[in-house]
């Protein structure tokens, strides 16, 4: 179970960077009650529960990543000269419509010799001589059990302890003295002390918070690149190495104006883009999403004071993809699976406002998860 811990601790880093760059309490630094982070929560979770443990900000955090991209078309202009260099700040609302704080579900689940301990002197009547009792105990941490799990998701609160509902049964074990033996074990509800969601940073909060710093520059041909990108950093309080292991995130993307090319110019600046971004911490999870579409946008104005309303539509996908040690004892058992994000598109709406060498832009995105972004970018 300790591999579940793991996939928490790495999944805390990792919003960690992005709110710490909001100067807001991160995930990477935070921990239970107990003193607990989220690797060595998700590092105490099988697959089954940590997929439901982490499910509510995949989306949010695939949102995140895909926003604040543009806050304008580039102009339809052979050479111009357009550097950016600033912050993006994102919030991704988590519906209201579901329940995203608690989760219940059923899959596989294996116990260690303490929660079989448990299982075994709970069956009332057993009274087996302390042999077969330890023989029995065995068995049990060797068998992969399908169980209820519910409780707290990451974004839970605190005390909402995961639980694993243990329907009981027959186990059959090999005898101390040889042969076989059948008991028949009682059901019973193991409470995982200390497991349970980031409440207390995050319980006044209805939205998941993220940063990104951004550099773009144009324009060649109607066309405009964007980059994101930071390298191995340390967080206060955390070594990046030891702790989370190394942190790396690059982005790129690019917008074209087909407009440069037309006899006649366009009422509108109207671009078709692309972009793409990878974030990584460790070895244990990794981020990926991909956007394209459209973009429409009208300055009002012209030279270092002007308001440019923008709208766009995106098609867009992110995955996340987790990898730690769900640990047994001292058994370890490598957990990898991928989760997909619900925002398959999002309408943007947005007014950015340039003022001398800054622009500061605002909007509103539409999509499964609705999101804000903010940018405040030096310009020239």
């Amino acid at each position: 179970m300790k591999r579940f811990t793991f996939l928490h601790s790495r999944l805390k880093a990792v919003c960690t960077l992005a709110v710490f760059m909001f100067a807001v309490v991160s995930f990477a630094s935070a921990q239970d009650e107990n003193g607990e982070d989220l690797k060595e929560t998700l590092q105490r979770l099988s697959e089954d529960a940590a997929k439901s443990y982490v499910r509510p900000v995949v989306s949010a955090f695939g949102s995140n990543l895909n926003g604040g991209w543009f806050h304008k078309a580039p102009p339809a202009k052979i050479f111009s000269l357009d550097l950016e260099l600033g912050l993006k700040g994102m919030g991704t609302f988590f519906p209201e419509d579901r329940e995203y704080k608690h989760f219940s579900t059923s899959g596989k689940f294996q116990f260690n010799s303490e929660q079989a301990r448990e299982i075994v002197l709970n069956t009332i009547g057993l009274g087996l001589p302390q042999a077969e009792e330890d023989a029995l105990v065995d068995q049990i941490t060797d068998m992969e059990f399908t169980v209820g799990i519910s409780g707290a998701t990451i974004i839970g609160e605190s005390d909402d302890y995961i639980t694993i509902n243990f329907s009981g049964g027959d186990i059959t074990f090999t005898h101390p003295l040889g042969g076989t033996q059948t008991e028949t074990v009682d059901p019973m509800v193991i409470t995982l002390e200390g497991i349970g969601g980031l409440g207390d940073i995050l319980a006044d909060i209805s939205f998941l918070p993220f940063a990104a710093p951004q550099v773009g520059i144009g324009t060649i041909l109607g066309t405009r690149a964007v980059f994101r990108y930071i390298p191995e950093i340390e967080i206060p309080g955390v070594d990046v190495t030891e702790d989370i292991g190394a942190f790396s995130w690059f982005g790129w993307g690019v917008q074209h104006n087909p407009g440069v090319f037309f006899p006649t110019p366009l009422p509108l600046d109207i671009s078709v883009g692309f972009f793409k971004q990878t974030l990584k911490v460790g070895d244990i999870f990794e981020a990926n999403t991909t956007a394209y579409g459209l973009t429409v946008s009208k300055q009002l104005g012209t030279g270092a004071f002007n308001i440019t309303p923008y709208a766009g539509y995106l098609i867009e996908k992110s995955e996340m993809h987790f990898t730690y040690d769900f640990v047994v004892d001292d058994e370890e058992f490598e957990i990898d699976f991928t989760l997909e994000g619900e925002n398959k598109s999002r309408i943007t709406l947005g007014l950015s406002l340039r003022l001398l060498l800054f622009n500061i832009n605002a909007d509103y995105n539409i999509g499964n998860y609705n999101s804000i972004t903010v940018g405040f970018m030096f310009a020239i």
